[in-house]
């Protein structure tokens, strides 16, 4: 098939979570199976070394607006820049008060592009609020073009926390009239919603784990998209991440202190205690705790907070590395000097530094209050540093029980969202810790799960063929 894939970020030009790593990583996978596939994304101001393609003009509110349309190449897989000083060259790449604006123009600019860039694809894969206009504008802007006219298309949730939502004057700069602002089409509490225009339009949805498509579609869990997600159920799927194998290996990773795999563990010990000494923890066999996250609520940092005491008293060490929400940095920062021997805090993000954390720390937390799938744990499991989690979204798909009877199982984790939930696994894993025969035969069950993007890959291409018959019968019926 020849895909395009839309997305706001995408890992080596523009980054700030997980979608740019799916972006980064899934268009390669999807190319290794013989397709086709290309990305389009914003050219914000740090993105350098692309080439001029061609531009183009795009209606914006009664005017035209340029889009300078630039490639470049990452490894096989061609990349289309949407380009317009007004609208990317800036610092940050969103919380600016224009984002309606700036993301209508990039989805209205990655359509229009598509006829002077020599591709026609047989999909769009939409991901997230940034791209939700897109179907939209498909099957309302570009419906009467026949180039456009049996173009599929697949729109993946990543977080359905963050939705797009703007001012209703938005519609204006959409070309589209108030019979568009209405509870059945893009009206949300009185503004307009990208995200909800993808999940309307769209001919499938997908989510990034089985459970988080269930979750979704609760009160709980479905930010008050609940019961359009449910009217669209038969269309939703779920689909776990990968992470890249190549790239995370410990037996070939430049950034860790010693390599090692499964037959040669040893070399983990060594990285633990080189991360003890970098980060100024006594170098002791003492449990290494590690948290490498967002520091915000969702990820469950003030459930640690809440119990971090009942962890110090156990003799544990705490590797911290992340930023966030300046409370939760500030009771860190006061953790860190109650614990000086116990407690390392760097706030900000190392990507050299996280994967030493991988590589090093003994246990990883992930105490989610919610997680579409997670990659921490995918990472964790490849450097065999055992994930203890709250059981949600795809921590649940991934992370199963440790049972020391059988042998079996990759983790730990609780249900109930609660301080002393998350001590009781924490407890349970460090009693395997001070097992070595055990511990070690958990750390081989984590190190043996592939979780790479080959076989998400496979599954997002049966979603593309269902996406595509889907669209072809819809315009057969039309017809």
């Amino acid at each position: 098939m020849r895909i395009l894939f839309a997305a706001s970020e995408v890992e080596s030009y523009a980054k700030t979570g997980g979608l740019a790593d799916v972006a980064g990583s899934l268009p390669k996978a999807l190319h290794q199976l013989g397709h086709d596939v290309r990305i389009v994304m914003p050219r914000y101001k740090q993105i350098c070394g692309v080439e001029y393609l061609t531009d183009l003009p795009v209606p914006m509110d009664g005017s035209l607006e340029t889009a300078i349309i630039r490639t470049a190449r990452m490894g096989p897989v061609t990349v289309y820049f949407v380009d317009n000083y007004k609208f990317f060259y800036r610092d940050g790449l969103y919380q600016h008060p224009d984002d309606g604006e700036r993301f209508n123009f990039f989805n209205k600019a990655a359509l229009a592009m598509l006829l002077h860039v020599d591709f026609r694809p047989d999909l769009i894969h939409c991901n997230d609020w940034h791209t939700g206009p897109l179907p939209l504008f498909l099957k309302t802007k570009f419906e009467e073009e026949p180039f456009y006219h049996d173009i599929a298309t697949v729109f993946t949730i990543h977080n359905l926390q963050y939705q797009g939502r703007f001012p209703r004057r938005l519609l204006r700069t959409m070309a589209l009239g108030d019979e568009y602002f209405t509870p059945d089409r893009l009206e949300f509490f009185g503004e307009v919603n990208f995200m909800k225009a993808g999940l309307l339009y769209s001919d499938l949805i997908n989510t990034v784990s089985k459970q988080y498509a269930r979750e979704i579609q609760t009160e709980e869990y479905g930010q008050k998209l609940d019961g359009l997600l449910r009217m669209r159920g038969i269309d939703l799927y779920g689909i776990i991440n990968g992470i890249d194998y190549h790239e995370n290996d410990p037996a070939t990773d430049p950034r860790i202190y010693r390599h090692y795999d499964r037959e040669h563990i040893e070399g983990k010990r060594e990285n633990k205690r080189e991360l003890q000494w970098e980060l100024n923890l006594p170098q002791s066999d003492a449990p290494l705790l590690s948290i490498i996250t967002r520091l915000a609520e969702q990820k469950g940092v003030d459930l640690l907070l809440a119990a971090i005491d009942e962890l110090m008293e156990m003799g544990v060490q705490l590797a911290v590395l992340g930023a966030g929400e300046d409370h939760l940095q500030k009771r860190l920062a006061e953790a860190k000097l109650r614990y000086p021997d116990q407690v390392s805090v760097t706030l900000g993000f190392d990507p050299v530094l996280a994967q030493k954390i991988y590589a090093g720390a003994d246990i990883f937390l992930m105490p989610s209050r919610f997680e579409p799938c997670g990659l921490g744990q995918l990472l964790s499991f490849r450097y065999g540093t055992v994930p203890v989690v709250r059981y949600t979204g795809g921590l649940v798909d991934t992370v199963s029980e440790f049972d020391p009877t059988l042998g079996e199982g990759s983790g730990f984790g609780f249900r109930e969202y609660r301080a002393p939930e998350l001590v009781k696994a924490v407890t349970r894993a460090i009693g395997i810790y001070r097992r070595p025969e055990l511990w070690a035969r958990l750390v081989d069950n984590c190190m043996r799960l592939d979780f790479s993007w080959e076989k998400s890959a496979r599954e997002y291409v049966r979603l593309y063929e269902k996406a595509r018959t889907k669209r072809l019968e819809s315009l057969l019926h039309a017809g």
